[in-house]
């Protein structure tokens, strides 16, 4: 067993290269192998997101506070809410942030394949983050 005290873990901020706005991320977990298992504690301020990116073995985001946006490679933009949680499949081209005007906090946990949990693609656009989200 493995306690990590919270406080321990310094929080960090989200790389420009790979999001948009202002992003903390809090470590939740890291396993040690055969373990694969990574999660973080990310808060995104209004109209911060991530790039597009992919997780090899996908990603599961639980949404704690905030209003969130996610959209998926040809998909809409979709509404995130508090208890609401999210499935990408492997290799799933996608992004997730939080809404224009309101902050957002989820849990986010992905596996790594050979060492990797994820692959970073280009930036969303502005352009793309502004499409008003689908409902449902």
């Amino acid at each position: 067993m493995r306690i990590t005290r919270a406080g321990s873990q310094a929080s960090s901020k989200g790389a420009a290269e790979y999001f948009t706005g202002a992003v903390r991320i809090d470590p939740v977990i890291a396993t040690d192998p055969p373990a694969r298992l990574t999660g973080n504690h990310v808060t995104f301020e209004p109209g911060a997101r991530t790039a597009w990116h992919t997780h090899p073995l996908g990603q599961t985001l639980v949404i704690t506070s905030g209003l969130g946006r996610a959209q998926t490679q040809g998909g809409p933009i979709r509404t995130l809410r508090p208890g609401d949680v999210v499935w990408f499949a492997p290799d799933e081209k996608h992004w997730h942030g939080a809404a224009p005007e309101t902050a957002m906090t989820h849990l986010a946990f992905q596996e790594a394949l050979d060492g990797k949990a994820v692959a970073w693609l280009e930036q969303v656009s502005d352009e793309d983050y502004a499409q008003p989200p689908a409902e449902g």
